[in-house]
């Protein structure tokens, strides 16, 4: 493996790091707050279809936004990151004002799930390939930082959508915070560069738009299996936790249509996402002392725990046989109301912390093993391979929901099987880097 020789930081890199981290706060945060919208199109646009159907809005959002990255790492390989950040920023805060006028399913498809993606993903590669170039030593702590935006993101916007649509109604709360990403993005454009010496490196070589050593590299390969488990059951959690609280609520107060009290399970995305900027700062800085693999997979093992051990125990979201038992169910209930409330707070804290270190990790694990002319090539590639699992995570968890009926059980028990199976394949990957079980790797 080749890296070019260089010292970490200076003026220039740590802009690079900010205006990621104002990137990835725009666009890849508002990925991160579509359960806000699932809620809300399950109660209102689309309050005709069920919660399956409505969940491939949001899967086909993350694999447009995965596949994209194959096409978008060779652009900036051979381009660098100017022209591709505005494209992108055109493209989002133009997706975001088709998305204000949609009505119809297939509209929302098309402007929220393909088109606004497109634009997401030009501005998610294009910020993390460029911090990449810019670090060797600390290259983990910088990519955490510029990464912690889509968590910071992830916790405003599921908070202020809710707002604003009661202020303002739908269409312009969509508006707001079109403008408020077309200035995010107006401060990106002069901030985020590439380092010098990895400029014009893939049209110099001839590289063409897929890197074949990775390939034929088990390493690398082990670690897409392992990510395409991970991204599999990784997301679900931010699709159905906000419909998942509602649904508890109602059960709590025998299925009242506007529970009272439900307050702290209305914020439970936003406290996912609020635990995840801590996932995506801290375990960073422990990663630069030892190792990005040696970080992931702890994260991958826990965020699978904290689904069985404190989601599954919350409760199923549903009653049955309430038509027989009701004043049983009802009296059970009485006095214990806070215990899943409890239980879903700590999971959306614990879990979004490790879900947030597993985002982080992921960049960095391929920057490891990648020279750092193909870093752009080959994080592309590996969330190119990781599309497909994340566009059926979503409606999978819907579909068990469906045929269920109304419980969460089996959607959350997929999430922490796929993400324990994702865990064992990033250890195979550890291991393959180096053997040695105390290696900083």
């Amino acid at each position: 493996m080749t890296q070019l020789s260089r010292e970490d930081g200076g003026l220039w890199a740590w802009l690079s790091v900010a205006g990621g981290f104002l990137a990835l706060f725009c666009s890849f945060g508002q990925l991160n707050a579509f359960g806000t919208f699932q809620a809300w199109y399950a109660q209102h646009q689309l309050s005709h279809l069920p919660p399956s159907t409505i969940a491939w809005i949001g899967s086909v959002q993350l694999w447009v936004f995965f596949f994209s990255g194959t096409f978008v790492g060779h652009a900036f390989d051979t381009y660098g990151p100017r022209y591709i950040l505005a494209a992108g920023s055109f493209v989002m805060v133009f997706a975001l004002m088709m998305t204000s006028l949609c009505t119809r399913y297939y509209q929302f498809m098309l402007a929220q799930g393909a088109l606004f993606s497109i634009g997401v993903a030009m501005l998610f590669y294009c910020s993390l390939a460029s911090v990449a170039t810019h670090f060797q030593k600390r290259r983990a702590t910088a990519i955490g930082l510029a990464s912690a935006g889509s968590g910071v993101g992830g916790t405003v916007f599921p908070i202020i959508f809710p707002r604003l649509f009661a202020l303002v109604g739908f269409a312009w709360a969509v508006r707001i915070v079109g403008f408020i990403s077309l200035a995010c993005c107006a401060l990106t454009l002069p901030m985020v560069t590439r380092h010098p010496s990895a400029i014009g490196a893939r049209r110099r070589s001839g590289m063409g738009w897929v890197d074949v050593g990775a390939v034929k590299d088990v390493r690398f390969v082990l670690l897409a299996v392992g990510c395409a488990f991970v991204c599999f059951g990784l997301f679900i959690p931010y699709f159905f936790i906000t419909s998942y609280t509602q649904a508890i609520a109602r059960v709590q107060h025998h299925d009242l249509p506007h529970p009272p009290g439900s307050g702290s399970f209305s914020t439970s995305l936003a406290i996912l996402n609020a635990a995840s900027v801590l996932g995506r700062t801290l375990p960073p800085l422990i990663a630069d002392r030892i190792g990005p693999y040696n970080t992931l997979v702890p994260s991958v093992t826990l965020a699978g725990l904290f689904c069985v051990a404190l989601w599954l125990p919350a409760g199923p979201g549903t009653m049955h046989a309430r038509d027989v038992l009701d004043a049983l169910v009802a009296r059970s209930l009485e006095g214990t109301t806070g215990t899943p409330a409890r239980l879903v707070i700590a999971f959306a804290a614990l879990y979004g912390f490790a879900s947030g270190a597993a985002i982080a990790m992921i960049t960095p694990c391929v920057a490891r093993i990648s020279d750092v002319r193909r870093i752009g090539a080959r994080v592309g590639m590996l969330y190119t391979v990781v599309s497909i699992p994340s566009l059926f995570g979503g409606p999978a968890a819907g579909a068990l929901i469906g045929l269920a009926g109304g419980s969460y059980t089996g959607a959350i028990a997929l999430a922490g099987a796929t993400l324990l199976v994702g865990a064992v394949f990033v250890a195979w990957a550890r291991f393959s880097v180096d053997s040695r079980p105390c290696a900083k790797v």
